[in-house]
């Protein structure tokens, strides 16, 4: 039983220790394929460092994550374009916008949005959204941008089932994690509402790490407790989960690839 991880960042830091363990355990539980997201220029040749170690495993994204639009983001999102137009990458993320920590680059982090998803048309690729305390914000640069050639991941969904159903309305899957393990994560309450073909899993490692866990260090090897919590979800056998989730990974990521 073969499933996808579509939101792992396993270069960065945390992982230093131990990284080569962590991709062992995640394989040995049968999650043989690694979506790793972008963060900033800083970490660039930690991706590709890592897709050279682990090039059958491995699958890489480029963007500019919207904490991470300070001062410097035009000098930020060049290097982005310059990396698409240089390399091959699945996906243009992760992208978007938060106002969770700090509200002040909000109109940098809607261009840098905007101007993200239009390179990802321009390149066929898949967008991978990130949001946090801004689904209006997110959706108003959607809205301006939706079309056919759309399409992507909602990472770590966590809004409401009207809100899933708009994600869901402008081609996107939506990234279920370790938040539909939280006791006051809500999404477990509605999910079993929306069509499996709109799931996909994810970890986000090292963040948001799923009960028993929660608190801790995440790792990709945890998708398996994910998938657990959606069998229940959707009262359907785990391998069927596997099975689907997989299939709407491969649908987003293989579209052009």
């Amino acid at each position: 039983m073969k499933m996808i991880d579509t939101h792992t960042h396993l270069y960065v830091e945390e992982f230093d220790q131990d990284r080569a363990e962590v991709i062992e355990r995640a394989l040995a539980e049968g999650i043989d394929t690694f979506y790793l997201p972008s963060i900033d220029s800083t970490y660039t040749e930690r991706m590709l460092s890592l897709r050279q170690a682990y090039p059958d495993h491995i699958r890489l994204m480029m963007g500019l994550h919207p904490t991470h639009v300070k001062e410097n983001a035009a000098e930020e999102l060049a290097h982005v374009k310059t990396m698409l137009d240089k390399h091959s990458f699945f996906a243009v993320g992760e992208i978007g916008i938060d106002l969770y920590w700090d509200k002040t680059f909000l109109q940098a982090q809607q261009a840098a949005f905007d101007q993200q998803i239009k390179w990802a048309k321009e390149k066929k690729l898949p967008i991978v959204i990130h949001c946090r305390d801004a689904f209006d914000e997110v959706f108003e640069v959607l809205e301006a941008n939706k079309g056919e050639d759309l399409f992507g991941i909602f990472h770590c969904f966590t809004g409401t089932l009207e809100q899933a159903k708009r994600a869901i309305g402008y081609n996107l899957k939506l990234g279920i994690g370790g938040v539909a393990t939280f006791k006051n994560g809500k999404i477990d309450q509605f999910l079993a509402q929306l069509p499996l073909s709109s799931i996909v899993l994810e970890t986000d490692a090292p963040y948001l790490a799923p009960v028993p866990y929660r608190g801790k260090r995440n790792e990709s090897a945890y998708l398996a407790i994910i998938a657990n919590k959606l069998s229940e979800i959707y009262s359907l056998p785990l391998h069927v989960i596997a099975a689907q989730t997989t299939e709407n990974s491969k649908l987003v990521f293989e579209a052009k690839n």
